[in-house]
């Protein structure tokens, strides 16, 4: 009998030194991947981390915080999380579901009474698994919070004004400005500010204590990424965009020590140290398909995977790959983005963080990853063919050229002052040394010119922000009536 359970416990060490072994060369072969990618695609830093059957068998930083430093990315270097927090707000509101305070199907304004919007249908109907699947019928808002300084309180109020784009649950936008409203119900039931609640029940059960809630909390730490842009061919340190008044729908900051953990958290299905943090049952409703994606409002890297559908669950976008289901979701915030995928029938999860606008060497590391642990093998090169989508061999559009002779019909003079769109806010048009300048909520500067008839190019003082055009516009007295901006009319209200 000794010998029988000798022989066993011999064949399973035998099992896990082979595994180890294969593991170590698979991490090897990724890393050098990793390196090659970076190549090609030039953040300035990088850090990943890669979970397998329970253990983070890798986590590495690469390249550097700021650009023309010798700030190295290492394994405790922060990184904003942007739209990967949405999962942990989701998983916060599992546990308050779990606790009895609420259920996924509950009327958001039997909670939050303040949530109030146009249609009053949608006031009454809206449930808080609607908020968290992006099919209430409203559209993008984002300007709510981008394009201008406001609490998250006034963001929410300005809902009232906002018409539905389609009816409530007939299909898919996604909409940041839902899930802070999301994140308002679990404040209001825990009795705690979201963070705080993220803290108490996931952070530190799981030993996430470099993890934070808002980038107001991390201001002072040195070892965080800066924020880059490619501008005009060059890799620019741009400034730090705050999501802190949206908080719940992407304002975390985590390094990749940390955020491997709840990697290993959730492929174990909301269990750590034996406890059951979430049920079994709420924790397989946050990723089961709630919500049908059409294809236009999906990643162009579906023209490579090629799924046969794509679905959204409660805080994780969801599609088919070789016959797995995957779940992830990016995160992109002004110079930074994140990316957190997983296939839990292979038990593995990958976790990327760059502090590089629009890298999708991000995918390139999470179908990588899969691919070796599927296949044992890299059976594509996913970074040469995402970069080559992403960069087409397209000459790039060059702006208009204005109209010759075309000749302001309105004297410069009356171009000053105040505009104003009840939910865009104010644009300001003064002049400073004998040139026009605009301000937009005092958010958005830049300088102006005449291009041609009424509209002047706005160039912004922050590059990475691009141009615009401002087009005025008279009235049937022949006075200045408005301005057209990004598509939309500001009307004069101080002249």
């Amino acid at each position: 009998m000794k010998f029988k359970y000798l022989l066993i416990k011999i064949l399973v060490l035998t099992l896990f030194t082979v595994s180890a072994q294969t593991n170590s060369k698979k991490v090897t072969e990724l890393d050098a991947y990793i390196q090659k990618g970076i190549e090609l695609w030039k953040p300035p830093g990088l850090a990943v981390t890669v979970v397998k059957d329970g253990e983070i068998i890798f986590k590495k930083g690469y390249g550097v915080t700021t650009i023309g430093t010798n700030k190295t990315v290492d394994e405790n270097t922060l990184f904003v999380c942007a739209s990967t927090t949405k999962a942990f707000v989701a998983a916060g509101l599992a546990m308050l579901v779990d606790d009895g305070k609420l259920n996924w199907d509950d009327k958001v304004i039997n909670h939050l009474p303040e949530f109030q919007l146009k249609d009053p249908y949608l006031t009454r109907e809206i449930t808080i698994r609607d908020l968290l699947t992006h099919r209430t019928g409203l559209g993008n808002t984002d300007y709510l919070w981008s394009m201008m300084t406001i609490s998250s309180d006034s963001a929410l109020y300005k809902m009232r004004d906002v018409e539905a784009t389609y009816s409530l649950r007939s299909s898919y936008i996604y909409q940041n400005l839902m899930y802070l409203a999301a994140g308002k119900v679990l404040e209001k039931v825990s009795g705690q500010t979201w963070g705080d609640f993220l803290k108490a029940r996931i952070f530190q059960p799981l030993g996430m204590n470099n993890t934070y809630s808002l980038l107001e909390q991390v201001t002072l730490i040195e070892n965080k990424a800066d924020a880059h842009y490619e501008i005009d061919g060059e890799i620019t340190k741009i400034e730090q965009m705050s999501a802190d008044n949206i908080g719940p729908a992407g304002s975390m900051w985590s390094s990749i020590n940390d955020i491997g953990k709840w990697i290993q958290f959730l492929l174990n299905k909301g269990v750590k140290n034996g406890n059951q943090l979430i049920s079994s049952s709420n924790f397989d409703e946050l990723f089961k398909p709630q919500q049908i994606i059409p294809s236009n409002e999906f990643y162009p890297t579906q023209q490579i995977t090629k799924p046969h559908w794509m679905t959204y669950g409660l805080g994780w976008f969801q599609h088919d790959y070789r016959g797995k289901m995957v779940q992830f979701h990016t995160g992109s915030l002004s110079g930074m983005v994140a990316l957190a995928g997983l296939i839990p029938e292979e038990n593995i999860g990958v976790y990327v963080m760059g502090n590089l606008d629009h890298l999708e060497l991000r995918h390139a590391i999470m179908y990588t990853v899969f691919d070796l642990f599927i296949d044992g093998k890299i059976t594509k090169d996913w970074t040469q063919e995402l970069y080559t989508l992403y960069h087409p061999d397209v000459e790039t559009p060059k702006d208009p050229e204005p109209i010759k002779k075309a000749k302001p019909s309105i004297e410069e003079a009356s171009l000053l002052g105040k505009f104003h769109n009840e939910h865009y806010g104010n644009v300001i048009i003064s002049k400073k040394e004998n040139q026009f300048v605009f301000n937009i909520n005092n958010t958005l500067f830049g300088t102006m010119s005449h291009w041609h008839y009424d509209t002047y190019k706005g160039i912004f003082d922050k590059k990475e922000n691009g141009t615009a055009m401002l087009t005025f516009r008279l009235g049937a007295d022949g006075n200045l009536s408005h301005l057209e901006v990004f598509g939309e009319r500001f009307n004069v209200i101080d002249q």
